[in-house]
């Protein structure tokens, strides 16, 4: 990895915002699910949610991510688990849903701990997702258009969501504060493509990145690695 590369990587690491995320509740579309996770690493998030019954969306969301590894998908079997999980760490939960009791969008306090529920394309949101929310917001439309494309309305408001922390100064940190083993995952699958891929093949443990973006490994690990790509 140069300089520059590991350069580029700490500075993205140290303006992700972990506490700020989207949860999509039965986006079926792999275009959708893409477009949600590419912006949401446009703005710095560094993790989004997904549900949907079964074994279909972890397949359908391995494959929609695509190059798209400095995001993290977590997928849940059930929203009530899914919400669960944000509110223990403290998150408000936004529902983009037209109501008697939605908010424009724009209204909302984005600097707090958040989470914006998008809705399955056809349907929009459940009854029962909506029951677990804090706040339905919606974009507002003056046009004969009632409602737009799930990773158009999600990226509005996570750009609006940006606009705020920033104004905060909550993308301009020194270092990042995310979890140490994180920080060092991502340095080595983002700076070590090639030899990441080959360490989880071979279920070896990663190795150190140090402060200069170097890899720290024993001989032992190496003569694995190199076996390994000899094969």
């Amino acid at each position: 990895m140069n300089a520059q590369r590991f350069a580029r990587i700490r500075e993205m690491l140290a303006a992700r915002q972990h506490d700020l995320t989207v949860c999509m509740e039965q986006v079926h579309k792999p275009h959708n699910v893409s477009a949600v996770i590419r912006t949401a690493d446009a703005v710095g998030v560094h993790e989004v949610h997904a549900v949907w019954p079964g074994h279909r969306m972890r397949t359908m969301v391995s494959s929609a991510a695509g190059s798209n590894s400095w995001v993290q998908v977590k997928t849940h079997p059930t929203i009530n688990e899914a919400v669960g999980q944000l509110k223990a760490q403290g998150m408000q939960i936004l529902a983009t849903h037209l109501s008697d009791s939605a908010v424009d969008f724009r209204q909302i306090d984005y600097t707090r701990p958040t989470c914006i529920l998008m809705g399955q394309e056809k349907t929009g949101i459940t009854q029962q997702a909506l029951d677990l929310a804090d706040q339905d917001i919606i974009i507002p439309m003056i046009g004969m258009v009632q409602s737009l494309n799930v990773s158009v309305a999600s990226a509005l408001i996570l750009y609006e969501a940006q606009r705020q922390r920033q104004n905060a100064g909550m993308y301009n940190r020194a270092s990042s504060t995310l979890d140490y083993a994180e920080q060092q995952r991502l340095l080595f699958e983002g700076g070590y493509p090639v030899l990441a891929r080959v360490a989880k093949h071979k279920g070896l443990p990663y190795p150190l990145i140090n402060d200069d973006g170097e890899v720290v490994a024993d001989e032992s690990w190496w003569a694995t690695m190199q076996s390994s790509v000899k094969k």
